[in-house]
This record gives C-alpha cells, structure tokens and sequence, in this order.
C-alpha cells in the first residue's frame, strides 16, 4: 500500500503495480487549492483532486479504459464557472452525492469503472485542515514566527515549517484504511511535497496507530530535491529526520534515496540508521534530467528492496 497525495502518489503507484496483486492507496484530504479548494467550500465533500490522480494510477490498460480515464483527468476551459475543474473532480462529487456522502462507496464505484488495480482511500473521512508554525517569514526578523492555515498558504510562505498539525487534531478513520493497514504486506510513504502530502499521515492519531502496529515493512522514498516553499535548503538527511521525528512509534525499514541526488551519503546513512533502518542508494530519477521520479526505476527499486529483505523485521 502507498500513503502520500498529488503526483509523488501516483508515481509510487505506478510504480508497485507490476509488483502487487493488490494495491491499496490512502490519499491525503487536505488540499485547498484549485479545483478542490473550490469544491470542498461549496459541497460538503472531500477534496477530490488528489483521489481522482490515484484512481488514474491505478487504472486499468484496456482502451476504453484509458478514453475513461483521459475524460476524468480532463481539465475544462474556458472562463465560466466550470473553467479550471478536472471532470473527475465533478464526477467524483456527483458520486459521493448518489451515494448519499458515502466517499469510499463512491470510490470503489470508479474503480470497478477504471478497472483499478486495486482501491483508492481517503486518509480520514472529514477535509483536513493542516496548520503550521512558520519561523524566519521576516528576513529583518528571524526569530519572528508566524502560524500558517491551510495546504495552500503553507507551500506559498517563505520560511521554514518549525511544526505542522491537522485540524481536526483526532479526525475519524474509516474501518477500511485501518483494515488495509493492519494486512499490508510494504507500506510505502513518499515521495511528494514532505509537509503537505507525506507527514499528514502520520499527524491522524488513528492512522499513526495502526502504522505503528501493523507487521508490514514500511518504506520511505525521499524526494529528489529541496521543494521550493516548503523544505528550502534540505537535504535527503533532513527530510529523513523531519519524517524521523513525526513517526513516534511508526517503524521505518528501508529509506530509498536516488544515489546522485545524495552529496553527503555518510550523513544520509547516519540518519537512516537513527530510524532503525537500511539504506538503498540507487537510480530512481528520470533519465532526462527532469527532478522526477521514474516509475520503471522505481519498480526496479522495489523489487531489489523485497527480493533482498532489506528492512525486514
């Protein structure tokens, strides 16, 4: 199963389809931007953007099911009302409403119509929130903090992120995530933007919990480079102590890291091996360049971390 949000999410999925029978996805619900910002104000929804990426990741080969899948990723244009809006942000909307707000139903509707190679989960059953404190926002000032509200605003701020929450602080968890948890085989967390897709997951106290119990390997793939507005300046080892920090509890077994995005590896191993955990250094960026992950490099990567045990309790 893979945690996480945005296009970090859907690379790790593509990437772990050729090797799960079964693949599950818990998707952050904290997005206030765009599309989803604009519906989850005007409905009493989920932000839907992040979930509709998962399920395209997920979705089938055949040809109708990539026509489906190309509409649902569609962005409308024009100037109206509905300019900006993926179609399946709208129909995912429509979904949940003929469900009767049942979120989860109407994403196992769309898979069984995309043929998903497995289910697509919100991370909690309510719009998260997440607020932060953030330090050096005044360059004439840099003790000066400032608290940030909303996913948005919190990538957009200059400074530093000192401490990140979810607002509600305990929300609830639907029975299916904590289930998926508890009988995953690897649970991967990462890539994608660290404070807003990747450590809200483990900010749910429920979620926490059933991380911390399950017997599952879990795996963190670290970002290729600092994110502009959010981690600025950070290295593979600070991104790997931030996470090191939020995890009170969770185990962490394998940190794959791409082999030339890592200037400092001794310090990188040293911070991996504070988590309890091994270090794969390898190629797992694009080869044209682009700060990306390649999904088949990826899968190569996964594949070496499952075949060798590496992390294994």
């Amino acid at each position: 199963m893979a945690l996480g949000g945005g296009h970090g999410l859907a690379v790790t999925l593509e990437a772990w389809r050729p090797l799960a029978g079964e693949l599950t996805a818990v998707v952050t619900v904290a997005d206030d931007g765009g599309s989803s910002g604009r519906i989850r104000r005007e409905m009493p929804v989920l932000p839907p953007g992040d979930l509709r990426m998962a399920l395209a990741a997920l979705a089938g080969d055949g040809e109708r099911t990539r026509e489906m899948t190309e509409l649902l990723q569609h962005r409308l244009g024009g100037t109206g009302v509905l300019a900006g809006h993926p179609v399946g942000n709208l129909v995912l909307t429509g979904l949940v409403e003929i469900h009767g707000g049942d979120t989860v139903r109407a994403l196992d509707t769309l898979c069984g119509l995309l043929g998903a190679r497995g289910r697509v989960l919100p991370m909690a059953d309510v719009p998260l929130d997440l607020v932060a404190t953030v330090e050096s926002v005044d360059p004439d000032d840099p003790a000066r903090t400032r608290r940030i509200r909303g996913q948005v605003a919190i990538a957009t701020t200059p400074g530093r992120v000192r401490d990140i929450r979810v607002s509600p602080a305990d929300p609830p968890v639907h029975a299916d995530v904590l289930a998926a948890i508890a009988r995953a085989d690897v649970v991967c967390l990462g890539p994608g933007s660290w404070y807003t897709s990747v450590l809200p997951h483990l900010l749910v106290p429920r979620l926490r919990a059933a991380l911390a119990a399950t017997p599952a390997r879990v795996v963190v793939v670290l970002n290729l480079e600092a994110q502009v507005g959010e981690t600025d300046g950070f290295s593979p080892e600070e991104h790997l102590r931030v996470l090191q920090a939020h995890l009170r509890g969770v185990p962490l077994h394998t940190v794959i890291a791409d082999a030339e995005a890592v200037v400092d590896r001794r310090g990188l191993l040293s911070a991996a091996r504070e988590c309890g955990a091994d270090l794969v250094l390898t190629s797992v960026a694009a080869s044209d360049g682009a700060p990306r992950h390649d999904p088949a490099r990826l899968t190569e990567a996964f594949t070496s971390v499952l075949a060798s045990g590496a992390g294994a309790r």
